[in-house]
C-alpha cells in the first residue's frame, strides 16, 4: 500500500500566496486617493471596453487589479448584494464595510479551499458627508481586509507607489492635484523608469460627495485633459478645483449607469 503524498499546510499556504502575489504584480497599477470633494480612482488602462473601476451602489465604488474574469465575478456579486440589501431594508443599509466583509469571506474561502487562489486585489470605497467619513477598504487574495487612510495603490510596484504617495499626498488636495500626483506616480513604472502616460491610457473616475445620491462618475475627454494639465506643477502650486466648474461642464460626457468593472485582461 502506497502512502499518500503529504505537503505541510504551511507550505501549501505559502505557495498559494506566492502564486497570487506574482499574478497581481503583473497587473497594471490602480491608485485610489482622497481629495477635498471625495475619492478619485486612477488606473493605467488603455482599454475603453474593459474597466478596472466600477460603480457598485449610490456612494460606493469598486476598483481591482489582476485577472479580469476573477474580479468581474466579484463585481457582479457585489452589485447583486447591494441591490438586494437596499431593496429588502433601506438604501442606507448598504455600506462599504458590509460589502468588504462579504468579499473577504469569499476570497478567504477560495484561498483556503480551492486549488488555485484568486490573482486579484480589490478596493471598496465609500464617500461620506465629509473627508473624515470617507472609507477605503483594501482586500487581498487571501481575504485580508485593511482600512486605508487617504490613499492606496495596487498592482505593479505598489509598495514603491505608496511610498511616493505618502510623501506627496496631503488632506484637502483638489481633484486636479490628486490626479496629477497619481499619474506622476504611475509614470514612474514598476522599475523606476519614467514614462509619459496621457489621458488616452488612463481610466479615471470619482466619488463626488456633492452630487445627489449617485456620486460616481467617470472623468473623460477634454475635462480629464484639462485637469491633468502640466503635471510638473503638482508639487509647486495648487491647481484650480473642479468645484469652480459649472455643473453642466463638469458632468459633460462622464456619467455611466452601472458601468462594468474590468481590466486590460489577464496580467501581462
Amino acid at each position: 500500500m502506497t502512502m499518500p503524498f503529504y505537503v505541510p499546510p504551511e507550505q501549501v499556504m505559502k505557495d498559494r500566496a506566492d502564486f497570487a502575489r506574482k499574478g497581481i504584480a503583473r497587473g497594471r497599477s490602480v491608485i485610489v486617493i482622497g481629495y477635498d470633494r471625495g475619492i478619485a480612482f486612477v488606473a493605467e488602462n488603455p482599454s475603453r471596453a474593459l474597466h478596472k473601476v466600477s460603480e457598485i451602489y449610490d456612494r460606493i465604488a469598486f476598483a481591482a487589479v489582476g485577472r479580469y474574469n476573477e474580479f468581474e465575478s466579484l463585481r457582479v456579486a457585489g452589485i447583486r448584494y447591494a441591490d438586494l440589501r437596499g431593496y429588502s431594508y433601506d438604501r442606507t443599509d448598504v455600506t462599504a464595510r458590509a460589502l468588504a466583509n462579504t468579499y473577504a469571506q469569499t476570497l478567504g474561502a477560495v484561498f483556503t479551499q480551492e486549488s488555485k487562489p484568486f490573482e486579484i486585489e480589490i478596493v471598496v470605497a465609500e464617500v461620506g458627508a465629509d473627508s473624515d467619513a470617507d472609507q477605503i477598504f483594501r482586500l487581498t487574495y487571501d481575504g485580508s481586509v485593511a482600512d486605508e487612510q487617504g490613499f492606496v495603490a495596487m498592482g505593479g510596484a505598489s509598495d514603491a507607489a505608496e511610498e511616493r504617495l505618502g510623501t506627496a499626498w496631503r488632506p484637502g488636495m483638489t481633484l486636479s492635484e490628486v490626479l496629477r500626483l497619481a499619474v506622476d506616480v504611475l509614470d514612474a513604472g514598476d522599475n523606476g523608469e519614467r514614462r509619459a502616460l496621457d489621458a488616452g491610457q488612463l481610466e479615471v473616475a470619482v466619488l463626488d460627495r456633492d452630487r445627489p445620491r449617485r456620486s460616481f462618475r467617470r472623468v473623460v475627454g477634454p475635462l480629464l485633459t484639462r485637469l491633468l494639465g502640466d503635471r510638473a506643477e503638482v508639487t509647486d502650486a495648487p491647481a484650480p478645483a473642479l468645484g469652480a466648474e459649472p455643473e453642466s461642464q463638469a458632468d459633460a460626457g462622464t456619467d455611466e449607469a452601472l458601468p462594468g468593472a474590468g481590466s486590460d485582461g489577464p496580467p501581462s
